[in-house]
């Protein structure tokens, strides 16, 4: 070969030639030597090549725009082609039908066709051929499919008869008599059914993600069989738009989750257009995957191209493939043949010779290759057997497949929501539906004989795969709440000071040792495990790590090194909350997907959890996660100097929107062991439906014990319930309510001391949750107006019926949270909250700022006593001398 240099021209047929030599060069080593060492001299070829300075990111990353799997290496079709075909085409006219007959009732409750139709052949393979439910030998797959396909999976669930044709008809009318269907998967609202929700897009990928990686976590730590399980998640190209796909994809190479496929549905349109008219979103997506590290499995063309390929032996066809631009593929699709043929040829005659043998019909249908079985089970065939790194399939179809021109690839295809009685005809003719034309022309659902070839044929598959996907069970062993006396010290209390946080880790590391609950606890921390005084677990429970740890820590000589372990307990997962969050999710719906009653608790600072990740937070709620979400360096002043973006006043207010979650603003330790009790109990041992939202402050003071019963009062379903009396002042005066939570109730304490020595009687109430009483207040009030004649009491009623006096309420919240059950208060209240953004600045400093320090409360207090007319004038001027009051001041909330 001659050597080249930059100046010397090359003609076509030199090039050509050269070209031939290097491939028949590599030909050779790959038959005499084999696959490693055809791929050690590429790499060392391109080594050579970037010591040099030439780039080859996309070279290296892209592979040609085919088929990664060859025609022979294809494996047999397994399945009856033609069964299967019609079986495929009677679940596409009733999921369409779906759709026509709830928006022909004049409901206008909507619903998509096309998403389905582009992806019914892939999951009608997975369905025949991979997707296992669990059995006592397999572990079983987690199925998650595009929200937008869900009609596709109810009219499949219709045929196994797990829907009935009542809830088809109420599809997106969950009220109506013989009940009805969600629009898309919800676990809440079809609990039997869908495993994970999907409605929120982008959000299927990171849960999936780490619900497999939740899945080895399990079997390394001994509580799962290794008895395989996949999870197989479906997302469409225009949704990898959204930060969550491709931000959390490095986490499954590192992981080597080979128990995970992701099927990216590339129909290359969006809601409303081209997802890249410009580009190739295909290559673009191969290039994120395999530059993470994932095996990557394109399958663009259908069987019909592979003789043209086969013809195409100067790699014309190709190069024009690569060429073509998504906006072109999508205009081929709503094109004729002849317009196909002479757009595609683009004036090279050699590729006009090439593509002879086809007619313009046959140009017209020939198929993407997610459209075409024999393609997409090769693809699922080599997924299914990886057993080193996860797998994206990244499949091209067309969206709309089959619902005619008016539909097909259009970009209002997402839109169609009705056709006319011709279109519906045709549709139905075309998918040989055995119906009159008037049934079609009605959309009427169409179900074969349960001996018919069709549904024997389908419940066999699924037989030999273990049963019905999707499906969710819950079928775990229940756990039995611990006694109050694990927490001991937390009831016993302490003159030493701590905060809520160290008392938290304290109890988290006794249950970690407990000998019932201990394997089931898993914490759940984003690299903020030294700020929450975390440390001491990393040596006692080990940090989970797949491949355990291969070096040695600079801190392994400390009393708490850093310390990875394949069986380790504790989720370190970096800086990624959202990472955290699909964690809890994983952890928390372990009773369902995994039949293991995991017991997550994740601790994050509180103004990252529903600011940051609200939307995953509402999405454990559908899913009927359970766990304890824990805010960590909560309250807008306690975390003094980190200011705006770390500084939390509205958390709770965010966490009162979520309505299976419970809130929870502890003062104590104490007060803090009675609710983690009480949500062990009400959540693995009564099996309900909820999860807890707790804050904790890395501000220390002394932790009181806590207070015994009388026969009047039961402290713990007190402190549960949301308010309790923590302190009674019984010496005369004018009598004052002071209401603390958290952190603040230390500047309580004292505002009821400055109180005293202004003539006061001041009793500190503990409001542990705001969002509780709220809720319990509602309730009552509910049932009092519908049931008149038999009224019965609110919490907060039957704690102030018999007092006298004001209150003030006091939290390092925004106002709205007090202010929230201010009308069930028998009493006049004020409420003092932290309106506005974060500072830095000291602890001190801030709350002055905020108006929520012991002399603002005291001074409230004596503000309302004035204007109740109790207090005079020149006693509340003296006050505002010695509590050193300002006349005016710079509204915090405005700043």
């Amino acid at each position: 070969m001659n050597p080249c240099h930059a100046d010397t021209a090359y003609s076509a047929e030199e090039q050509e030639l050269e070209n031939s030599e290097w491939i028949e060069a590599l030909d050779y080593i790959f038959h005499e030597q084999g696959e490693g060492r055809s791929r050690e001299m590429l790499r060392l070829l391109q080594n050579h090549l970037l010591k040099k300075g030439v780039s080859l990111a996309e070279a290296t990353l892209n592979t040609p725009y085919r088929n990664t799997i060859a025609p022979q290496q294809q494996p047999g079709y397994p399945g009856d082609i033609a069964l299967e075909q019609k079986i495929e085409n009677i679940i596409r006219w009733n999921a369409m039908a779906m759709v026509l007959q709830a928006n022909a009732n004049g409901s206008g409750v909507g619903g998509h066709i096309a998403t389905y139709q582009s992806a019914a052949t892939a999951l009608e393979v997975g369905f025949n051929h991979w997707f296992q439910s669990r059995s006592p030998e397999y572990g079983g797959d987690i199925l998650m499919v595009q929200a937008h396909a869900a009609p596709g999976l109810y009219a499949r669930g219709y045929l196994e008869n797990r829907i009935t044709e009542q809830q088809l008809v109420n599809f997106r009318r969950e009220l109506q008599p013989g009940g009805g269907l969600p629009s898309y998967p919800h676990p809440r609202r079809l609990p039997d059914f869908w495993q994970l929700p999907s409605a929120s897009m982008g959000l299927s990928t990171p849960s999936a993600i780490y619900q497999a990686r939740f899945m080895k976590y399990l079997e390394n730590r001994g509580i799962k069989p290794a008895n395989g399980g996949k999870v197989w998640c479906f997302i469409g190209d225009g949704e990898s738009d959204e930060p969550e796909v491709l931000g959390t994809i490095n986490m499954a190479t590192r992981d080597n989750l080979d128990n995970l496929v992701m099927v990216i549905n590339c129909n290359l349109q969006r809601l409303d257009g081209p997802v890249r008219g410009n580009g190739k979103i295909i290559q673009e997506l191969e290039r994120s995957y395999r530059g993470a590290g994932w095996d990557v499995i394109k399958v663009i063309w259908g069987s019909e191209w592979d003789e043209l390929f086969s013809r195409d032996q100067d790699g014309l066809l190709q190069a024009r493939m690569d060429r073509a631009v998504d906006g072109d593929y999508q205009f081929y699709t709503v094109s004729d043949g002849k317009t196909v043929r002479e757009h595609w040829i683009d004036g090279d005659p050699r590729l006009a010779e090439l593509m002879k043998t086809l007619n313009d019909d046959e140009i017209r249908l020939i198929r993407r290759g997610g459209h075409d079985r024999k393609k997409l089970y090769a693809a699922f065939d080599r997924a299914a057997r990886n057993t080193s790194k996860p797998t994206v399939i990244l499949m091209k179809t067309v969206k709309g497949e089959g619902m005619g021109s008016s539909a097909e690839g259009q970009n209002t295809a997402h839109q169609q929501k009705q056709f006319s009685a011709e279109d519906r005809i045709a549709i139905g003719r075309r998918f040989g539906i055995p119906m009159s034309d008037e049934q079609l022309a009605q959309a009427a659902f169409y179900k074969p004989a349960e001996d018919s070839p069709e549904a024997l044929y389908l419940h066999r598959q699924r037989q030999q795969l273990n049963g019905y996907l999707p499906s969710r069970t819950t079928q775990q062993p229940r756990l039995t709440a611990p006694s109050l006396s694990l927490f001991q010290r937390a009831i016993e209390g302490t003159t030493r000071e701590q905060s809520t946080t160290m008392a938290f880790v304290r109890m988290l590391a006794s249950m970690m040792k407990d000998q019932a609950l201990g394997r089931y606890i898993v914490p759940i921390v984003p690299d903020e495990a030294r700020t929450f005084g975390m440390e001491s677990l990393f040596n006692q429970f080990g940090i989970y790590s797949s491949e355990g740890q291969k070096y040695k820590p600079v801190d392994a000589s400390s009393l708490l090194p850093y310390k990875e372990a394949k069986d380790g307990q504790l989720l370190q997962e970096g800086i990624c909350e959202a990472g955290a969050m699909a964690s809890f999710l994983a952890a928390g719906t372990a009773y369902a997907n995994f039949g293991a009653p995991m017991i997550p608790f994740y601790i994050f600072y509180s103004i990252f959890g529903f600011q940051r990740v609200g939307d995953m937070i509402w999405s454990c709620s559908d899913a009927m996660a359970k766990g304890f979400l824990l805010g960590g360096t909560a309250g807008r002043t306690t975390l003094n100097g980190e200011g705006l973006q770390h500084q939390d006043g509205h958390s709770h207010v965010i966490a009162a929107t979520v309505p299976n979650l419970r809130s929870y603003d502890p003062a104590f330790a104490y007060e803090l062991a009675v609710i983690v009790r009480d949500g062990i109990e009400r959540m693995y041992q009564n099996d309900e439906n909820i999860f807890y939202y707790l804050t904790l402050y890395n501000e220390n003071y002394p932790m009181p014990a806590m207070p015994t019963d009388d026969g009047n009062i039961n402290i713990e379903q007190d402190i549960l319930n949301g308010l309790y009396r923590f302190q009674a002042d019984s010496r005369e005066g004018h009598k004052v309510h002071l209401f603390g939570s958290g952190s603040l109730m230390q500047e309580v304490r004292k505002a009821a001391e400055l109180l005293r020595g202004f003539g006061c009687s001041a009793d500190i109430w503990s409001v542990t949750s705001y969002t509780e009483l709220l809720r319990q207040a509602e309730q009552r009030e509910r049932h009092n107006r519908l049931n008149p004649e038999s009224p019965v009491q609110n919490h907060i009623e039957r704690q102030l019926a018999d007092e006298q006096g004001i209150i003030v309420a006091c939290s390092d919240y925004m106002k709205i949270l007090p202010d929230s059950i201010a009308r069930w208060l028998p009493l006049p209240q004020v409420s003092l909250g932290t309106d506005g953004f974060g500072l830095s600045e000291s602890r001190p400093d801030l709350r002055d700022h905020f108006e929520v320090d012991a002399r603002y409360i005291a001074w409230t207090a004596l503000t309302e006593l004035y204007r109740q007319g109790t207090l005079t004038l020149d006693s509340l001027q003296q006050a505002r001398s010695q509590l050193q009051i300002p006349t005016s001041k710079l509204d915090p909330a405005s700043l």
